[in-house]
């Protein structure tokens, strides 16, 4: 019996007897089933007459809720049209009239379809197909397993999860992660020396915390977004999902996969600064069994930054395979390059940016440049054993390659009349190899609901760093130059100093975890965890030939609490950990003192509310507390000796809104309000001082308006206020206020024109930073044009 899954979310009518009579091999739920949602209100449907699982997927898609066919797909089989506004079960029965098909509301969020009691008439073949709709609706996601590994709606996640939907990237333009946190509350991306994604989240900066499909993608580079479907950011530490790190929160790519449903765009892109850009996104279904899936990217951009450039290009082939109605195998291969000029941005003077004009490059252009290629392969096993009972398998192995080499400013002089420049460069190459099982069960005891999860992880990543520093002339680290002609072509001779880093390190990771997520009764749900890693490195320092190696046992908790005082709102509270090994994020600080330290720790304390105020439309608030601990400092007895007394707090509140507020409105918007501080003084900082790149407040809106059937238009602001561009505390970078908009234009069925501007009111402002000396302005009036055509 094949099984037809169309993914969606929302609310809709259910009723006890209709969840007593689902078919026993369905297993739609646990006993304790959610609570019946409403059917009064009424959805706008554009369902014309078509093959029966298109039809399905449209309803899912507009209805907002899932929809399982539990009897095989109907080949050759009109649906009804439907078109109007309905309630959804209203909609649904006028879609199934005269198939023979009659649909039971099984729980709040999912239809199930079956045949009627006289069978499914009329003479037709019956195919096995599986076909799964997109979990987002718009700007709307409903449904994550970044924030507990097991199929979860956002509204029953005790911890904040924000989406960012392949729609909203689209509609917007974006193309890296720099784009997509600005829609995030509490994440700002730093200036990451110009050559990899650097975000601080819940003021704790990192470059490792990120995934791709739940496995870590911990290398120093940029990413592109044309292969993802979505990005899901968690907020405050999970180690029990995530494992080590994750300090502020991750980062989680969701890459689009091979499904049987037909997919063909082809986007071409022009703008501002020679921009050129096209994109592939190419698949469908070969035959009932095999569907095939390629996304590509080619990118040849310059920047409004003097002497910037950027050449990159990806290919992404996926493949599905079905063997039987349980099993499912999937696997995919990425090959992505990116070279780029390294550009570190402008200096500081008397405490903010420099007067430089925001065009200006400082240093040595020819050379200053990076290049990173990533070659990674994933398999995929998704096994029903039953309704209630599955497991999946996750292998990914992943290969980079990053080399960057940069001449940038260091400081200016009293006067501010000479800029001093310094020269590196630094070569990375890492292997990864990763392997997830995790085990879902759903059951009951009583009248009580779990969804039991059980797993292990399984990783091995190998790592070679070599450094040199640049010696202008082949003479000195330092070049002075006049501040007003920055731009330099003074040879520079690149050999290792006395510190320079030439080392390898193996780290290994074997992890398992368990999670109850307890369905106490209807208004009453809970969650608990408990994970426990076996973290080791090994450590060769080449430069004397020093041997070290550290092991951690991490034993990392989650519990959370969800009252559901009506079925669409929530008021959660929660509780979490995570560590950072003495390593570091990137294995390269382990050195004869750091090896005896234990890991920092980090502790979230949050509270929340979510209520989805319609089946597309989306609010929730959080207020937290995240405490980074164990962190080292100076031994205020013995400045020889190191202690672990070192404390940093983040507190703050959040608001985001997304979804859509009418059927020709859609909008995302973020409001988050943090202070971020040492609490005990750190090797880095005094007690007090304010942690870098947090501002007190940021706020994000974006709206789009279809105000014609063929016409939209799109506009959004991002506020932020001043921050600090070091923990030194003594450069800030200015508040700002930006406007962007955007014009959609379908011309015909299959093709579609778009025009965004960024930076409408062409604001002079500074993004963010790497120190003091290394502040990105932010890019003056710029606009982008793009066709897109599709099947």
């Amino acid at each position: 019996m094949r099984l037809l899954s169309l993914i969606g979310a929302g609310c809709l009518l259910c009723g006890a007897q209709a969840a007593a009579q689902a078919p026993r091999s369905t297993l739609l739920f646990a006993a304790a089933a959610p609570l019946p949602g409403d059917t009064t209100a009424a959805v706008r449907f554009n369902i014309p007459a078509q093959p029966l699982t298109d039809a399905l997927r449209a309803f899912s898609r507009q209805a907002a809720v899932r929809v399982q066919l539990d009897i095989p797909a109907a080949a050759g089989v009109q649906s009804h049209p439907v078109l109007g506004a309905y309630t959804a079960p209203e909609a649904l029965r006028q879609l199934l009239a005269g198939t023979g098909l009659a649909a039971q509301f099984a729980d709040g969020e999912t239809a199930l379809v079956t045949r009627g009691q006289g069978g499914v008439r009329g003479a037709y073949t019956l195919t096995p197909l599986t076909v799964v709709a997109p979990r987002s609706v718009g700007y709307a996601t409903r449904r994550t397993t970044t924030a507990t590994r097991t199929d979860t709606p956002l509204r029953d996640a005790p911890q904040s999860v924000s989406v960012v939907t392949s729609e909203l990237i689209a509609d917007q333009s974006m193309q890296s992660m720099a784009d997509v946190v600005r829609y995030v509350p509490g994440i700002t991306m730093g200036q990451g020396e110009g050559h990899r994604d650097a975000p601080t989240i819940r003021g704790n900066s990192t470059t490792a915390d990120f995934f791709v499909d739940g496995v870590r993608d911990d290398v120093q580079y940029v990413r592109d977004l044309y292969n993802t479907e979505r990005v899901e950011a968690l907020k405050g530490p999970n180690a029990m999902v995530f494992g080590r790190g994750g300090g502020g929160g991750v980062i989680n790519r969701v890459t689009r996969e091979a499904q049987w449903t037909p997919t063909w765009a082809l986007t071409a892109e022009t703008g501002s600064f020679q921009h050129r850009r096209a994109t592939l996104d190419a698949g469908q279904g070969l035959g009932a069994n095999l569907a095939v899936r390629f996304n590509g990217v080619f990118e040849d951009s310059h920047g409004f930054r003097d002497e910037f450039g950027l050449r990159r290009y990806g290919l992404n082939p996926t493949v599905a395979l079905a063997f039987g109605p349980r099993t499912t195998v999937r696997g995919g291969y990425e090959y992505f390059s990116d070279e780029r000029t390294v550009d570190r941005g402008l200096p500081s003077y008397q405490g903010r940016p420099s007067n430089a004009e925001i065009s200006t490059f400082f240093g040595n252009p020819d050379l200053s440049y990076a290049t990173a290629t990533v070659s990674a392969a994933s398999a995929t096993l998704d096994h029903a054993f039953s309704g209630r009972l599955s497991l999946r398998n996750r292998t990914r192995w992943a290969s980079y390659d990053k080399f960057y080499q940069n001449s940038y400013p260091r400081s200016l002089n009293a006067d501010g009349t000479q800029v001093t420049l310094g020269a590196y460069n630094n070569a990375t190459d890492r292997e990864n190899l990763f392997n997830q099982t995790d085990l879902v069960w759903s059951t009951a005891t009583g009248r009580v609901g779990h969804t039991l999860l059980a797993g292990a992880e399984f990783g091995r990543q190998q790592t070679e760093n070599f450094r040199q520093t640049g010696y202008y002339n082949d003479a000195a680290a330092t070049l002075a130059v006049p501040f007003d002609q920055p731009t330099v072509s003074t040879p520079i001779t690149f050999r290792q100093s006395a510190s320079d880093a030439d080392n390898a390190s193996t780290a290994t990771v074997a992890a398992v975890y368990v999670q109850n997520q307890i369905e106490l009764s209807r208004h009453l749900q809970a969650i608990v965890g408990l994970r426990f890693d076996r973290f080791t490195v090994d450590f060769h320092n080449r430069r004397n030939d020093q041997r070290l190696d550290r092991r951690d046992d991490l034993v990392s908790p989650r519990a959370g609490l969800v009252v559901k005082p009506v079925q669409p709102v929530s008021l959660y509270g929660s509780y979490s950990v995570s560590y950072l090994p003495s390593a570091g994020d990137q294995f390269a600080s382990l050195s004869a003192t750091t090896e005896t330290l234990e890991p920092e720790q980090f502790t979230n304390y949050e509270v929340g509310a979510k209520w989805d105020v319609r089946p597309n439309l989306a609010l929730t608030t959080a207020v937290y507390r995240l405490d980074r601990t164990n962190t080292t400092a100076p031994d205020p007895n013995d400045a020889t000796r190191t202690v672990q007394t070192g404390e940093q707090r983040t507190t703050g509140w959040e608001v985001s809104a997304a979804g859509s507020v009418t059927d020709a409105w859609d909008m995302t918007a973020g409001f988050s309000q943090q202070r971020a501080e040492i609490t005990s003084a750190t090797s880095a900082a005094p007690e007090g001082a304010r942690v870098p790149l947090v501002p007190r407040r940021t706020v994000s809106l974006w709206n789009r308006w279809q105000v014609l059937p063929s016409i939209g238009l799109g506009l959004g602001v991002l506020h932020q206020t001043r921050m600090y561009a070091a923990i030194d505390n003594t450069v800030t970078l200015p508040g700002f206020t930006r406007a962007d908009g955007a014009v959609f234009v379908r011309i015909t069925p299959l093709l579609s024109a778009q025009v965004n501007v960024e930076n409408l009111l062409d604001e002079r402002y500074y993004a963010t930073s790497h120190g003091n000396n290394n502040i990105l302005p932010g890019a003056p009036r710029s606009v982008r044009f793009s066709l897109t055509t599709r099947r």
